[in-house]
C-alpha cells in the first residue's frame, strides 16, 4: 500500500493519505482536439450536409443530431477541409462518438 501513499502539505500541516487503485488506473485527461467533432449527447443523425473533401467555414452546418425530440444543428468550430464523416443519416450515436474529422 506504500505505492499509493500521498503526502499533502496544507498551510502548516503535513497530511498523509492513500489513494484507491481506481485513481491510478483512471483515464488521463487530454485536451479536446478542435478538428474532431463528437456527439455531445446520444441521439440519431437526422441529416448530413457535408462529405469528405468539402471545405467548410467556421459556423457552417455539418449535420443534425436529434436527441430528446430536439434537433441539434452541429456546426464547425473552425474552418477547414472535411477529412472524414463517420456517420450517415439514420445512425444512432452514443455520447462521445466521433462524427466528423477536419484536416
Amino acid at each position: 500500500m506504500n505505492e499509493n501513499k500521498i503526502n499533502l502539505k496544507i498551510d502548516d500541516g503535513l497530511y498523509e493519505t492513500h489513494s484507491h487503485k481506481k485513481y491510478a488506473t483512471k483515464k488521463k485527461y487530454s485536451l479536446h482536439d478542435p478538428k474532431k467533432i463528437s456527439a455531445f449527447i446520444p441521439g440519431t443523425i437526422i441529416d448530413v450536409f457535408i462529405s469528405p473533401g468539402k471545405t467548410v467555414k467556421e459556423g457552417e452546418k455539418l449535420l443534425v443530431l436529434e436527441a430528446m425530440k430536439m434537433h441539434n444543428i452541429i456546426t464547425s468550430h473552425t474552418a477547414g477541409k472535411v477529412k472524414s464523416v463517420t456517420v450517415r443519416k439514420g445512425d444512432m450515436v452514443p455520447k462521445g462518438q466521433l462524427l466528423v474529422e477536419l484536416e
